[in-house]
């Protein structure tokens, strides 16, 4: 059992909190935010998370995790400190390091002899290279230990990985550090840290680029009369190319692919070479938003002023209550600015805070879509695919509806005579 401090209660500090407690670590996960502490403290969770909430009071009932106000609670007798703090993108597309490298100065000198702090915030390559040059202690190392963790899976994803990454100094201190994840069956890769660095920013930026061929596949699929559901099936088996994110849908999104693309592209300019691909492709996922606009434009004769929307999913992917980054969103500003009347149903969205003042929230699938003009299907909840659309459609003014995650039975919707658009389908 190690001794363990977590900076920051967010999304990847508690996920990562939780989950040390669960493998036997003793934890204590730190916040400047005294109301989300209360919260969990009191065993409740900030964020909708599979399986979070139960680990989170497995590790409080067995003493093993505990929270408290401030970093300096956490680390004073901590053999390890993990930094799970944001870096927002900032508007020259660079992440914003300001809040890592301020808890670093404040916990530098309170930290115990030979601790190691680990970075999982992602952080521009050489960051944590600078953070161990102005720590001014030799006898403390800074780690790069990436998280790979999805929301909707974050707690299967820690818990059972792909692989490991430490990226360290030296042998040793890696040792260290894998030896934390003893408890996990995992791949470890050991490598330095600007090569710890860049796996994260190259992992999210590949996945990103994946998701933008497809989508831009199923509008050549559409050209050619060709069914992107048969076109991926067929390039998703072959094993140098494999069938995950080959699902098209409204663009990409969430707290990290937009962030660490745009972070991506900045580096590469700093450092000298112009990463047109990755502009390309962060064109392309803008492109994909006006996409889904014109097909609801062409189900309504090009006219979208006035027209009542129905919004189904406003999260950024289901089985999450993020609104951080949603294509959905995205879509519905631009439904918005051409003069739609809006109205959303998100079986995790409860309150109009995140969402722009243009979308009305509805409290249930049948509200959103009574007397709507056409309704579009922007977030992939098992709901919109279980519901039962041959009762909807004569709740509708218009039974039209716009599928952008490609959710629902293309024939049947026809069938009950939905005028009914998708992506790539034939």
């Amino acid at each position: 059992m190690s001794t363990v401090a977590v900076i920051g209660a967010g999304y990847v500090g508690l996920t990562t909190a939780a989950c040390l407690a669960h493998i036997g670590h003793n934890v204590t996960c730190a916040d400047i935010d005294e109301t989300k502490i209360a919260q969990l403290n009191n065993g409740k969770i900030p964020i909708h998370e599979a399986r979070l909430l139960e680990l989170v009071q497995e590790g409080t009932a067995k003493q093993l995790l505990k929270f408290v106000v401030g970093a300096q609670q956490a680390v004073t007798e901590s053999d390890f400190v993990f930094l799970c703090l944001p870096t927002p993108q900032r508007g020259d597309g660079r992440a914003d390091i300001g809040a890592v490298l301020e808890v670093v100065e404040e916990i530098s000198p309170i930290i115990p002899p030979r601790a190691i702090i680990i970075n999982k915030s992602t952080v521009p390559i050489g960051t944590n290279a600078s953070i161990h040059a102005t720590i001014e202690r030799s006898d403390i190392a800074v780690v790069s230990n990436p998280e790979f963790l999805r929301e909707g899976v974050a707690v299967t994803d820690f818990l059972q990985p792909d692989r490991i990454v430490i990226g360290a100094m030296d042998e040793e201190t890696g040792e260290r550090v894998a030896a934390l994840y003893a408890e996990i069956n995992a791949p470890i890769v050991q490598v330095d840290l600007a090569s710890a660095e860049t796996i994260k920013y190259a992992t999210n930026s590949f996945l990103a680029t994946k998701v933008s061929f497809v989508n831009g596949l199923a509008a050549v699929c559409e050209a050619v009369g060709a069914d992107i559901e048969l076109v991926t099936r067929g390039l998703g088996s072959d094993q140098r190319i494999g069938s995950r994110f080959l699902q098209p849908g409204p663009g990409w999104g969430g707290s990290c692919f937009p962030k660490d693309m745009q972070a991506l592209v900045r580096i590469a300019t700093d450092a000298g070479y112009e990463f047109d691909l990755l502009k390309a492709v962060i064109e392309a996922n803008e492109q994909q938003f006006d996409r889904i606009v014109a097909k609801a434009e062409a189900l309504l004769d090009q006219d979208l002023s006035e027209k009542n929307l129905a919004l189904l999913g406003l999260t950024f992917k289901a089985h999450t209550d993020d609104l951080r980054n949603s294509p959905a969103i995205e879509v519905a500003q631009r439904l918005a600015a051409k003069g739609a009347i809006l109205t959303a149903y998100d079986p995790m969205v409860t309150s109009e805070s995140g969402i722009p003042q243009e979308i009305r929230l509805a409290a249930s699938m049948e509200q959103a879509l009574t007397d709507s003009d056409l309704a579009l299907v922007l977030t992939e909840w098992p709901e919109f695919t279980r519901a039962n659309w041959a009762r909807f459609i004569s709740l509708m003014e218009g039974p039209r509806v716009v599928d952008a995650r490609n959710v629902l039975d293309r024939k049947e919707m026809v069938e009950l005579g939905y005028l009914y658009d998708d992506l790539g389908r034939t």
